[in-house]
């Protein structure tokens, strides 16, 4: 299954929901699985971002489908990035 990064940023409503309940956090992974969206990995960064998660999903439709869903809820802004694994990208190079 193809993997993607999503970056995000938590909205201010964002970041007081997590304080008020940081298990919300692993919550929102559920509602991705159920989207038919995989986590592969999540850290929680420093920096312009708040989070970078892994995710597989079966096509840019699904993980598109999944991205918005999570940004309509208005805790959060997404960026998104379809990944190749280095071993298929050289390969394709060849």
């Amino acid at each position: 299954m193809p993997a993607y990064i999503l970056l995000t940023r938590l909205t201010d409503e964002g970041s007081a929901t997590i304080t008020k309940n940081p298990e919300r956090i692993k919550e929102v992974n559920k509602d991705v699985e159920a989207m038919g969206g995989k986590i592969l990995n999540q850290y929680a960064i420093l920096g312009p971002y708040d989070f970078v998660n892994v995710i597989e999903a079966a096509d840019n439709e699904a993980i598109a489908k999944i991205s918005i869903n999570l940004a309509s809820r208005g805790t959060l802004r997404i960026q998104t990035f379809p990944a190749i694994e280095v071993d298929a990208f050289i390969e394709n190079l060849k």
